[in-house]
């Protein structure tokens, strides 16, 4: 696929907005992509803590429960593009139950993913729709191959690669690539030169890192 002169939507959590950027304008991953591929136009919808799934008891944050199946009805319908980056907060301290396969609304884990993807390919049907899975964390005590230790969490909750696999697994169901992030990012931040280097906390990535995030990402696209 030829980037140049498309226009591209995010829909993100902390990582998309910038958390942990010292240069937004110019490092955050989105930006860099804008300026490297020569985009016509980028609309950041990222909002910090939110989740794919709607949360059943309100957080201490309201913002945290703008949930990514809310928020959806918001894009530009003008974009060629449209890239989903989350699920890390749907791990860490979402309280959504992860559910079963066959759920559709956003009450469920696995519910959350089918209505996102089942919204993005009914009404932006002749867009390229991409989905990006969390990459690996190592952040206030919790580590990705473990389920999160959080008290919001159910007892189904899993390790990290647990909603990974949710959201490939629905991805194939709708033709939808997923960039999968723990695999192909090349950052460890249970490493501490990797969570040093490229993190600001060992979950947000700092400059080096969103420039990591761009590469894999352009990689990816253009290779659609």
């Amino acid at each position: 696929m030829t980037l140049e002169g498309k226009i591209i939507d995010f829909l993100g959590d902390s990582i998309t907005e910038g958390v942990g950027v010292a240069d937004r304008e110019n490092n955050r991953y989105d930006n860099v992509l804008k300026k490297t591929c020569n985009l016509k136009a980028t609309y950041n919808y990222g909002i910090g803590g939110t989740r794919f799934a709607h949360q059943s008891v309100p957080s201490e944050k309201p913002r945290h429960d703008l949930c990514f199946c809310g928020r959806v009805y918001d894009l530009n319908k003008d974009a060629d593009i449209i890239v989903v980056y989350g699920g890390v907060n749907d791990y860490i301290h979402g309280d959504a139950p992860i559910g079963k396969w066959g759920d559709a609304t956003p009450a469920t884990f696995y519910g959350a993913v089918r209505f996102l993807m089942n919204f993005l390919k009914t009404e932006y049907s002749d867009k390229t729709i991409v989905f990006m899975s969390p990459a690996r964390l190592s952040y206030n005590g919790i580590t990705w191959d473990k389920p999160s230790n959080r008290p919001t969490k159910k007892s189904d909750a899993m390790p990290l690669l647990g909603y990974i696999e949710i959201i490939k697994k629905t991805a194939e169901l709708y033709g939808i690539p997923v960039l999968d992030l723990h695999e192909k990012l090349g950052i460890d931040p249970m490493k501490d030169e990797d969570k040093i280097k490229y993190t600001s906390d060992g979950l947000h990535f700092n400059d080096a890192g969103q420039h990591v995030i761009a590469q894999r990402l352009r990689e990816f696209l253009q290779a659609l």
